[in-house]
């Protein structure tokens, strides 16, 4: 009996003649749709979204250069048909309120020293844990890991009432140590994990050359985790200038920050829509400036190991 009646007459093509086939058939319908909006349309499609999704923004910049009665009796997008609406009026009340002013400059004051305190030992305790022998080193760091999944929530209550006892509760020190505290364990992680992708040679060669820990850190390990470190920082950054959580529960009017002063600003909303708009404005644009000014850096350390 042939193979034919075995299998009822139907013969299934193997090997290169099934490759060649195939071949003929060309590619599936999901990769022609994949060639045909890889091109133009997909970043037609791409630009209206990232139009799209900047539009709040284009619209607060456009509300805060209006006039309080203008805001209150039109939308923002009447400024491109009567253009005579934009001032610069709000932008001047707003500097010359005080609680605004005070907040902003609160704001950095808790913003740059807990982004600084987390890049500096952040940095040093991942190259500890990364390349430095001692007792416990991979039990501590798993602590570390751990710390990772506490809520900043969680704290708030025990803080508050340590911070009472040392004398620092509704001060800006208060507020940076929280900040510190909770902002290490993911530094920690993160730079060293980076860190230990360094080669070991090049370590080994500069501990030759008679460099020590200090030194080896600053002039090798330092210059190759750039990267790494200033993504660190934009994210620690933009985490504590938006943050509103811990400075409603840690600061007092004398050290509150800009999303303090503007949520106390939204109960009055419209009496002061001349200070709120321009305010939320500047709050914006400041962590917008600084993602964009270490955008490239930011953008290498992301993509950090993610080839060889």
């Amino acid at each position: 009996m042939s193979a034919d009646a075995t299998t009822g007459g139907a013969v299934t093509a193997t090997g290169p003649a099934a490759a060649a086939d195939t071949s003929r058939r060309g590619p599936g319908l999901a990769a022609r749709l994949a060639a045909r909006t890889g091109g133009g349309v997909l970043r037609v499609v791409l630009l209206l979204v990232a139009l799209f999704w900047l539009l709040p923004t284009v619209g607060l910049l456009l509300s805060s250069l209006r006039s309080p009665t203008d805001i209150t009796a039109s939308g923002w997008w009447k400024v491109f048909t009567t253009p005579s609406q934009l001032t610069f009026s709000n932008y001047h009340t707003l500097l010359s309120n005080s609680a605004i002013t005070d907040s902003l400059w609160n704001t950095v004051l808790i913003t740059v020293p807990a982004t600084l305190l987390v890049v500096v030992v952040g940095s040093l305790a991942g190259y500890a844990f990364a390349w430095m022998d001692f007792p416990g080193r991979d039990w501590w760091f798993m602590a570390v890991v751990a710390l990772l999944v506490v809520p900043v929530q969680v704290a708030l209550v025990p803080v508050a009432k340590l911070f009472g006892e040392l004398g620092i509760f509704g001060d800006i020190i208060g507020v940076v140590l929280f900040h510190t505290a909770f902002g290490l364990p993911f530094a920690i992680f993160l730079l060293r994990n980076f860190f230990a992708e360094i080669p070991r040679e090049l370590l080994e060669a500069a501990r030759l050359d008679g460099a020590g820990e200090l030194r080896l850190f600053v002039r090798v390990v330092m210059p190759l985790g750039g990267p790494a470190i200033a993504s660190l920082g934009i994210f620690q950054f933009l985490w504590v200038w938006n943050d509103m959580l811990v400075a409603l529960i840690f600061t007092n009017s004398d050290s509150q920050p800009i999303t303090v002063a503007l949520q106390q600003q939204v109960r009055q909303f419209g009496n002061n829509i001349d200070i709120l708009a321009p305010g939320a404005f500047v709050s914006m644009v400041i962590p917008l400036a600084v993602f964009f000014a270490f955008q490239r850096q930011f953008v290498s350390g992301v993509m950090a190991g993610a080839v060889k």
